[in-house]
């Protein structure tokens, strides 16, 4: 599985996508007895400058016992009051206004496209490109999202891909369904370690993402994330400060995060693999709904320079849908997208 030349060339034409054809794998000798797959497109310019959002086979864990966890107290406090604020919000779900409901509907949407439009395919692997207006928008979309800036989310994003499934994996898998999902926000050092390696010159050249880390603070996000939701319902339709709160609020953001969590547990552990048996990753239909998406995880750490994380189109991705209709209005194009040829020699 990899990357090659490009089929397609970049034009002035807004609905360009650009083709990329991968040739077939070759093995790398690693440790003298074990084989990996090698991605190919590590040799290849298809994205000049961005090379650290690619899985480096070389890197494995050091022998020896597993790294210190260090616990993020802050984390499980909050993390622990938002679950008990979205379980009372449960409770009052059969009493909530129906325009609350769409109100949450519409704010979930908005959160989860931030990520799975904008700090993933956008600046974790620039797989399409957008401009100022689309930008602005996943920015924004982003802060509201309170779950660290464009910067720091990609940063981690990078280190899952380059070290998929090792202690210098954010995320890694093979510490269980519940570190993966959850527990990893209490991080081993190996991660702080090897992060400090990545080269991310490519989003420090971007004067958006990097104005937002200057001056992205958590109170601002915390009430893009928390106030705003809360006081829209109880001063444009009457609803009550309570079920504002603890539905619109705390039960969707709780929603919002585990449907995102899923992708990191969910889609690694359960699921099936047709691109590349060697790897953890899964493709899993079930987590795509709630991450809009994003559940086709094999596909995605097979050929993560592809805008539409899958292979599907617009009935299984509504993240696909958004960036065709972007590009459709101009707003983002250079759309790179696996041919079907490459993932049949995957």
């Amino acid at each position: 599985w990899g990357a090659g030349t490009q089929d397609g060339v970049i034009s002035s034409s807004r609905t360009t996508t650009t083709t990329i054809t991968a040739p077939p794998s070759r093995v790398l000798q690693n440790g003298g007895d074990k084989l990996e797959t090698m991605p190919l497109y590590l040799e290849e310019d298809i994205r000049p400058g961005i090379k650290d959002d690619i899985y480096d086979p070389t890197y494995n864990d050091k022998e020896g016992p597993s790294p210190k966890v260090n616990y993020v107290w802050r984390n499980v406090i909050l993390m622990s009051l938002l679950h008990l604020g979205a379980l009372f919000g449960i409770t009052l779900i059969p009493t909530c206004k129906f325009y609350s409901w769409l109100w949450g509907l519409f704010y979930y949407f908005v959160r989860a496209l931030d990520i799975t439009a904008g700090a993933h395919p956008l600046w974790s692997h620039p797989s399409y490109k957008a401009r100022l207006p689309l930008r602005l928008f996943l920015i924004i979309a982003n802060t509201m999202a309170f779950q660290n800036g464009i910067y720091e989310w990609a940063h981690d994003h990078h280190a899952h891909h380059k070290f998929s499934e090792t202690h210098a994996d954010p995320r890694n898998s093979r510490h269980g369904f519940v570190f993966s999902h959850v527990g990893w926000l209490c991080k081993h050092s190996a991660v702080k370690e090897k992060g400090g390696t990545l080269d991310l010159s490519d989003l420090e050249a971007e004067k958006l993402v990097m104005f937002q880390r200057g001056y992205y603070k958590p109170r601002f996000a915390a009430d893009m994330c928390f106030t705003l939701p809360t006081l829209v319902p109880w001063c444009f339709w009457g609803e009550t400060f309570q079920h504002s709160l603890f539905i619109a609020t705390f039960l969707r953001y709780a929603v919002v995060l585990h449907a995102t969590w899923l992708v990191n547990s969910a889609a690694h552990l359960f699921g099936y693999r047709p691109y590349d048996k060697n790897i953890s990753p899964r493709e899993n239909v079930l987590v795509s709904p709630g991450a809009v998406g994003e559940g086709f995880h094999e596909y995605h750490h097979s050929f993560p320079y592809d805008y539409s994380a899958s292979e599907y189109c617009w009935h299984i991705s509504f993240t696909t849908f958004f960036i065709d209709c972007m590009a459709s209005l101009g707003l983002a194009y250079d759309r790179k997208k696996v041919s079907k040829a490459s993932t049949l020699s995957g």
